[in-house]
């Protein structure tokens, strides 16, 4: 394994206790292959070729290496000989949603490998591993449970992270609902705002709801049981089943601000139209009257060349005021 290529960092415990924060390079695949230890490996930033030796060393299949680097690869976790894969996707909101500039959902892929005595994780480095290091250090005694309780932890502060962005997602979603009936304020930029936290849900939801999948899979397979670790997991799949109903909520949610902005539109268009009905009608009387009598009373400048003048004028700077009463309003 090339570590020169992509960093690589190591961590080695014994009975739940941390013994070693750093491992030499040729003591890595030794550390990985010790039952009485338990290993996590991060490697940031990889690419397939600079991983040959440890590929080789733990025998992993050729389908696994290429779905830790698919770069659309669907959440999943899968049993392969004596270790599990998994594939999942940390979330993360960048800016406000008045911000339209480019997509706000980043999701980071970190996939990894569940191995009899360690966890090999392989990511890119816009996740921060930092909050997972900590949860492992807060609840150091799980760790005697084994990599079980590795993934655990990452997973957990994964879920937390989903949980941040909805949490997010959601007071956006109210600060359109306190502005949905101000007609001033649902125009075309509203309308963008609504249609992005569309998108993100939508996309967030390809990211939340396999969760399920991964951590079902995760007791399925995980091999011995610890009464204490799997109330964790336990609790874990809760937190998985109320953000997953969570997101369906506010898709829900943002669909009805959606048509309901289109229904509030609708009703203000019937409602100018009425206006300009009643005010047409209002001006037709007067019109058909002197029309069938063809009234024509003297004005100033009449039959007088500047009356002339003064109609042209008065018609140019009555348009004009209609024209900006138009489009102060949105009309034009």
């Amino acid at each position: 394994m090339d570590h020169n290529e992509s960093p690589v960092r190591c961590r080695v415990w014994r009975d739940g206790a941390l013994v070693e924060e750093t491992v030499r390079k040729d003591e890595i695949i030794d550390a990985l292959n010790d039952s009485d230890r338990l290993v996590w490996l991060d490697v940031v930033d990889a690419k397939p070729e600079a991983l040959g030796s440890l590929i080789d060393a733990l025998r992993l299949p050729d389908t696994e290496i290429e779905d830790a680097f698919a770069p659309h690869e669907r959440p999943k976790v899968s049993r392969h000989g004596d270790h599990l894969f998994f594939t999942t996707y940390a979330t993360e909101l960048a800016g406000r949603l008045a911000d339209l500039e480019g997509d706000r959902l980043r999701t980071h892929r970190i996939s990894g490998f569940v191995l009899p005595s360690a966890l090999v994780t392989i990511r890119s480095s816009d996740f921060d591993i930092e909050p997972v290091l900590r949860a492992w250090d807060e609840n150091s005694e799980l760790l005697k449970a084994g990599p079980r309780a590795l993934v655990h932890g990452l997973m957990d502060t994964i879920v937390d992270g989903h949980f941040a962005t909805i949490q997010t997602l959601d007071d956006d979603i109210e600060d359109l609902e306190d502005v949905l009936f101000e007609e001033n304020r649902t125009g075309r930029g509203f309308q963008q705002q609504v249609y992005s936290l569309r998108k993100e849900l939508v996309a967030l939801r390809r990211v939340v709801l396999p969760m399920r999948e991964v951590v079902n899979g995760l007791l399925r397979h995980g091999g011995r049981t610890n009464t204490e670790l799997d109330s964790w997991y336990d609790d874990l799949y809760d937190h998985i089943l109320r953000a997953a109903e969570w997101t369906e909520s506010l898709r829900d949610m943002v669909t009805s601000v959606f048509e309901t902005n289109l229904s509030l539109q609708d009703a203000r268009l019937n409602t100018t139209m009425r206006k300009l009905a009643a005010w047409a009608a209002i001006i037709a009387v007067p019109t058909a009257i002197t029309g069938w009598f063809g009234q024509n009373v003297p004005y100033p400048g009449f039959q007088k060349e500047f009356g002339l003048w003064l109609s042209v004028v008065t018609i140019v700077l009555g348009s004009l005021a209609m024209w900006w009463s138009f489009r102060r309003r949105r009309w034009l």
